[in-house]
């Protein structure tokens, strides 16, 4: 595979991740951060910072939007239920180890 194909499969994959995401707006962040340590706010930091790699001016509300199909603000309205106590525990317990290690 040379660096365009790469590049190509690696672009594909990410759509299809975003795509999976937006099919599955049940699934919290927290859930996704207690999980695989990153979430949907993750993946639009890593977009925003692909993105000013490329020398493309993103900011944090627009890469947002690019990943949840719509404002974050709307988003969250819609679909972000509150934690609840096992979730935030796991979640602190996972950033206390992070932190001791």
């Amino acid at each position: 595979m040379n660096q365009q194909q790469q590049t190509e499969a690696q672009a594909a994959a990410f759509r299809q991740l975003v795509k999976h995401f937006d099919e599955n707006k049940d699934v919290q962040n927290i859930d996704l951060m207690n999980l695989a340590d990153f979430c949907r706010n993750c993946l639009a930091k890593w977009y925003m910072a692909g993105a000013q790699e490329q020398g493309v001016e993103l900011d944090y509300d627009q890469a947002r939007e690019a990943i949840y199909g719509m404002p974050f603000a709307q988003w969250k309205a819609q679909y972000q239920l509150p934690a609840t106590e096992e979730q935030l525990a796991l979640f602190n317990a996972r950033e206390a180890a992070k932190k001791d290690k």
